[in-house]
């Protein structure tokens, strides 16, 4: 809570419709979404985990210097093979090839959280484990035609069909999904925003 005991302004500072809905199964909504403009291209040598916290970081700080007053909440998820960033992807051929990539072996999924409140900042990194089963041409076939993989990092949406292909998960799902809710409640926590209110 604030000091005149008001509820603090929450900003998701993400267009992803993913991290709303995450943010909403715990019971916050958030008073204003805005989308930061950043350009999310992974710099020479940048590692996974830090191109995660980078972005994170950058979509919160894009925002926070427009509404001051306010807590913003930014996050990025990356896909990772190793030291490789998979991309957001935007073309079938892009997702066919995670696909294949990710096909019958074990990738990392790093979620980063970056909280700026009005006097402090705070920041989390999930690391998730996931092993995707060996897929057969026809099952990237069909999931290629359901178009679910579009504008998602490594290709793939582990809420929707993408669950069929993952043989074992060790880390935090929602963190997958784009919001890891253990951190991000506990850094909301952290900076006075009532997570477990009654209200």
């Amino acid at each position: 809570m604030s000091e005149n005991g008001a509820k603090p302004r929450l900003i998701l500072a993400s267009a992803s419709p993913r991290r709303l809905a995450l943010l909403e199964q715990i019971g916050i909504e958030p008073d204003l979404v805005l989308a930061a403009d950043i350009d999310e291209t992974p710099r020479t040598n940048e590692l996974p985990r830090d191109h995660a916290l980078r972005l994170a970081r950058e979509k919160a700080q894009a925002i926070a210097a427009l509404h001051p007053d306010a807590l913003v909440l930014g996050a990025d998820t990356v896909v990772a093979c190793g030291r490789r960033i998979l991309p957001k992807t935007e073309t079938e051929e892009e997702a066919r090839s995670c696909l294949a990539l990710l096909s019958g072996r074990a990738h990392r999924v790093y979620t980063a959280v970056h909280l700026i409140a009005p006097n402090r900042v705070s920041e989390r990194v999930c690391e998730t484990r996931v092993t995707f089963k060996r897929l057969s041409p026809d099952e990237t076939s069909a999931y290629l035609a359901s178009g679910e993989w579009r504008g998602k990092a490594g290709g793939y949406a582990i809420q929707g069909r993408a669950a069929l292909f993952v043989r074992a998960l060790s880390g935090s799902h929602s963190s997958v999904v784009g919001l890891p809710l253990y951190e991000t409640a506990a850094l909301l926590a952290g900076a006075g925003f009532p997570v477990f209110s009654q209200s």
